[in-house]
C-alpha cells in the first residue's frame, strides 16, 4: 500500500511539472545579468519624423533600439523628451515589440521604456521565453536595473524540468 501511495505521489508530481501552470501574476528573472541603464541608447529605423511643437520624435519601419545587452525592436517607436533639452524620458514602442536581453526574449503588442528608472512595461499578448520555458500574460514589467520582472493578467507558464 505504501509503495502504491508513493508511486501515486510521484505520478502527480510529474504531471504537475509538465502541465502548464496558471496564475494572476508571477515574478521572474529577466536576463542573466542586470542591465546598466546609464549606457548609451542607439536607435536605428527606416524613417525619423521630429515634431518640435510637442517635443516628440517618431522612428518608424524596422526600428531597433540597443542599450548594452538589451535590444528592443518594433514597427514604430515614439521618443518622449524630458524637461532638460536632449533628455529622453520614454520610448513608446508599438507594432509588434520584441525585447531581448542575453538569452531571454519577450514579445508583446506594445511597450513603454522609461529610461531613468530602467523599467519596460510590455502589454498585450505578452510571451516571455527563457530557454525551453515560456510564460504568457497580458502585462510584463521588466526592471533592467535589477534584472527582475513581473508578469500579470492571467499568467500561463510552461516550464521544462531541469530548464530555467
Amino acid at each position: 500500500m505504501a509503495l502504491k501511495q508513493g508511486l501515486l505521489t510521484v505520478a502527480i508530481s510529474v504531471a504537475v511539472l509538465v502541465t502548464p501552470v496558471q496564475a494572476q501574476q508571477a515574478k521572474i528573472a529577466f536576463g542573466d545579468l542586470a542591465q546598466d541603464t546609464t549606457q548609451p541608447v542607439e536607435v536605428t529605423a527606416d524613417q525619423l519624423a521630429v515634431n518640435n511643437a510637442d517635443g516628440t520624435a517618431v522612428f518608424s519601419g524596422n526600428v531597433q533600439v540597443v542599450q548594452g545587452d538589451m535590444t528592443l525592436s518594433a514597427g514604430e517607436v515614439q521618443v518622449k523628451y524630458g524637461s532638460t533639452p536632449g533628455e529622453i524620458d520614454q520610448l513608446i514602442a508599438s507594432g509588434g515589440v520584441n525585447v531581448t536581453n542575453l538569452g531571454d526574449a519577450a514579445r508583446a503588442d506594445g511597450a513603454v521604456y522609461t529610461i531613468d528608472s530602467g523599467v519596460i512595461v510590455m502589454s498585450g499578448n505578452v510571451v516571455l521565453t527563457q530557454g525551453p520555458s515560456s510564460m504568457q500574460g497580458q502585462e510584463l514589467t521588466i526592471n533592467l536595473t535589477d534584472g527582475t520582472g513581473l508578469m500579470s493578467g492571467r499568467v500561463t507558464t510552461t516550464f521544462v524540468p531541469g530548464g530555467n
